[in-house]
């Protein structure tokens, strides 16, 4: 299935390289979030650094944040990295993952690739999550109704199984912002993976049966009632491994302040521990005005 062309600072290519090259068995970087849709080179650049290997268990994926200056220009980033088979089975809805599917519905770039048969290989993956996520629009959306009810029932559903704050109507900020990439793209969907529907107009009617229905549904159910709990404890484990915590901390901490709070060695290694002696400093500094 292909998708619309995306224009991509070349400094995004050029970080996405840079991880690759610092990250053993890479093969492929994809670029997601807020500064793909914007352009923006500002706040945090968001990539999945996907790698060999099997399927992984436990907790995926790993997270960090690297700072660069490129070309007279200081970037940062966030990194999630977990290996390629994991990010496709995830993809496809073998998980009890909820966000991979549907956070890769909507746009991302491939801005590295190792070489040829990984970019294809991610490009599968990208149609299965396309293709998990129409599937559950189908039978959480309405018995008929526009391509953007199903889309806006999908997210609605998904915000609510995770542990995220999300302002009211952001389901429609992503439809808007991306209206040609979702335009059209659920009919084309349910027509290639074998989803029976009519369409009258602008108007929608998924054929499913009551089986099928029920199916997805329990299959949702088990999802939805794992996703804060999931959501919980992978915060929980980001918060002790996150590679760069200190200085992400830092650098949104002057970002919303105004106020520089150090970064020490000792609390480079020990962000958790030294949250409090960070919140007192910025206190301590916001009381004196600097």
């Amino acid at each position: 299935m292909s998708r619309p062309a995306v224009s991509i600072d070349p400094a995004v290519s050029a970080f996405a390289a840079r991880l690759a090259v610092g990250e053993a068995g890479a093969a492929a970087v994809l670029f997601y979030g807020s500064n793909l849709r914007t352009g923006s080179l500002d706040g945090v650049l968001d990539f999945y650094v996907l790698t060999d290997g099997p399927v992984e268990r436990g907790l995926w994926p790993r997270v960090s944040y690297r700072e660069w200056r490129h070309d007279g220009r200081d970037l940062r980033a966030k990194i999630a990295t977990m290996h390629l088979a994991t990010f496709a089975a995830a993809a496809a809805g073998r998980t009890l993952d909820t966000t991979i599917w549907a956070r890769f519905v909507q746009p991302s770039a491939l801005v590295w690739q190792r070489d040829e048969a990984g970019a294809a290989q991610v490009a599968r993956a990208l149609d299965a999550a396309a293709g998990t996520a129409a599937w559950l629009a189908a039978a959480l959306g309405p018995a008929q109704g526009r391509e953007e009810d199903y889309w806006r029932a999908l997210f609605r559903a998904t915000y609510r199984a995770e542990l995220r704050v999300e302002a009211p109507g952001r389901e429609d900020t992503i439809l808007a912002t991306h209206r040609t990439h979702f335009t059209g793209l659920l009919p084309r969907i349910w027509a290639r993976d074998g989803i029976a529907f009519d369409q009258d107009g602008d108007r929608l009617i998924p054929y499913l049966s009551a089986a099928q229905r029920l199916r997805a549904r329990r299959w949702w159910g088990r999802r939805r009632r794992m996703g804060k709990p999931l959501n919980v404890v992978r915060l929980v484990r980001a918060a002790a491994t996150f590679d760069g915590a200190a200085r992400y901390a830092a650098w949104k901490v002057e970002r919303h302040t105004g106020v520089a709070v150090e970064v020490t060695p000792w609390r480079e290694r020990h962000p958790l521990l030294s949250a409090p002696a960070m919140l007192l400093e910025l206190a301590r500094k916001r009381r004196s005005g600097r």
